[in-house]
């Protein structure tokens, strides 16, 4: 397995995280405006602790994955809670620990924080992330709902 190294996301990472990003919103088959992108990067940089967080995953110092996050209140705890919003790797390096990569560097720092409850969403269909989801997580009974 190739070496994964992962950190936070700087202002210098824009063009390669812009490019991460865009290949993760077209595998949801959705498109957002230039000024989504735009907004979603500052949001991923704001040093306000209600914000979203964003990490990349490099292997052999090209760009192969990103997370965001999102720490937030939650009604049934005491603790904050770990929302694992986006999560992606690069086609060519699916199967090489990336994503496991960026989720245990997600857990590993929820218990610094004392926040180890973190929870995200997939797609049913995602087969190939549900099968490191399944090892790594635990399906929960919960069906998402949105507002027509």
């Amino acid at each position: 397995m190739p070496k994964v190294i992962i950190r936070d996301l700087t202002r210098a990472d824009k063009p390669e995280w812009q490019s991460l990003w865009a290949a993760y919103i077209k595998f949801y088959k959705t498109s957002l405006s230039p000024q989504m992108h735009d907004l979603a990067f500052e949001r991923l940089l704001s040093e306000d602790e209600n914000e979203f967080q964003g990490m990349l995953a490099r292997i052999d110092g090209k760009p192969a994955g990103l997370v965001h996050t999102l720490t937030h209140r939650h009604g049934w705890f005491e603790d904050k809670v770990i929302y694992l919003q986006d999560l992606f790797s690069v086609p060519e390096v699916r199967g090489k620990g990336v994503g496991r990569a960026l989720i245990e560097e997600v857990y590993r720092r929820a218990d610094i924080a004392d926040t180890p409850n973190v929870y995200w969403l997939t797609a049913k269909d995602n087969i190939g992330a549900r099968r490191l989801y399944d090892n790594i997580a635990s399906e929960t009974d919960f069906i998402k709902y949105k507002r027509p």
